[in-house]
């Protein structure tokens, strides 16, 4: 973990618990932000600072989602 990086530990735990191989999806990093009521990108950095990989990119940016194959 990155320690020069503060991070709630509300959303460390929850990112930890939910994520699965080191990955865990877009729509489940969105949903956690809005269960913890906290900007998305603060999950965004603690999922950094964790080594955490978000995947299936709801705008396909990180490999999937709805924008794979758009022009």
């Amino acid at each position: 973990m990155d320690r020069s990086v503060a991070i709630d530990e509300r959303v460390a735990t929850e990112l930890r618990r939910r994520a699965r191989g080191g990955r865990l999806a877009c729509a489940a990093a969105l949903a956690l932000a809005d269960e913890l009521s906290v900007p998305r990108i603060v999950v965004g950095r603690a999922a950094d600072a964790l080594g955490i990989r978000i995947s299936d990119c709801q705008l396909g940016c990180f490999g999937g989602g709805k924008g794979r194959g758009a022009p």
